[in-house]
């Protein structure tokens, strides 16, 4: 099911209730009725409500089957498992645990691969695991408390005392944000999402919802015609930089943890910031 067809708030939070009220939450969530999602994992109607008002437990394999049809992340469909009283399926390890050193390799070759185009390592919460030095360079006028502890590259991209002053499309890029925020959070239904999402929208950004007419044709965008792509405009010491997004993950993912992260790289959107980037880093970084 795409994206499209979530609800943009999720109804019911993904932990904490019964079994069959968490299935039922993801359920509604996602849109079907109950027929509907009986008749895709071809059980009787009758059964699934059965499982869903706790009067029937699930197999293991069942709710791997729902969970599965229902596009559930891999942390959220542990906690199906355990609500019904079966053990977690994916394994939840630190990036500092041995066994995932080659997704740290990984990780590492693909960040230093990009350059001199900025990329960072995040997890789902937006918190940065890794940056390579491009990206680095870029965040090195961020006041220090914004780079403590947990680094939440969406913080420190829209705060007013991190990168906003310097986003020369802010208002473009905050709606942006805030519109993929909410799609994360339509996908998990994850609290801390949801309470990133409010802060995020509590910043000063001009205009978010509706930018100034130099901004859109800046964009491409006339005649009602929607741009192609949402630029990131972004004024620093080796002049004005516009980069477009791209985001990476892991297809084959059987940890909660490697499933969850994600590479953003920035690339140039125009010639000029491609010259530009060479001068991002110091000649004998």
């Amino acid at each position: 099911m795409s994206v499209s067809a979530l609800s943009s708030a999720p109804p019911f939070m993904a932990s904490g209730g019964s079994f069959g009220a968490m299935l039922r939450g993801w359920r509604e969530h996602r849109r079907y009725r109950q027929m509907e999602l009986a008749l895709e994992v071809e059980i009787s109607a009758r059964h699934l409500s059965f499982i869903e008002n706790d009067r029937s437990r699930a197999s293991r394999e069942m709710i791997l089957r729902l969970a599965e049809f229902l596009d559930i992340p891999f942390r959220e469909r542990n906690d199906l498992l355990i609500a019904a009283g079966h053990a977690p399926e994916y394994g939840t390890r630190s990036l500092t645990d041995s066994s995932l050193s080659e997704v740290r390799r990984a990780v590492g070759l693909m960040l230093s691969s990009l350059e001199p185009c900025p990329a960072l390592a995040v997890d789902r919460r937006w918190n940065l695991v890794e940056a390579n030095r491009p990206a680095k360079a870029l965040l090195a006028g961020v006041p220090a408390e914004l780079l403590r502890g947990d680094v939440n590259v969406l913080r420190v991209s829209l705060h007013p005392r991190g990168l906003a002053s310097q986003i020369l499309n802010l208002s473009e890029w905050h709606a942006y944000v805030l519109g993929r925020l909410r799609r994360d959070i339509a996908m998990t239904g994850d609290r801390e999402l949801q309470k990133l999402l409010t802060e995020l929208e509590s910043y000063v950004s001009p205009n978010s919802k509706a930018r100034a007419p130099s901004e859109r044709k800046r964009s491409g965008e006339s005649n009602g015609e929607l741009p192609v792509l949402v630029p990131f405009r972004l004024r620093t010491p080796v002049g004005d930089l516009s980069f477009v997004s791209t985001t990476t993950v892991f297809g084959s993912a059987l940890d909660v943890t490697v499933s969850e992260m994600a590479i953003e790289s920035f690339l140039p959107a125009d010639d000029a910031t491609a010259e530009a980037l060479k001068h991002l880093m110091p000649p004998d970084s």
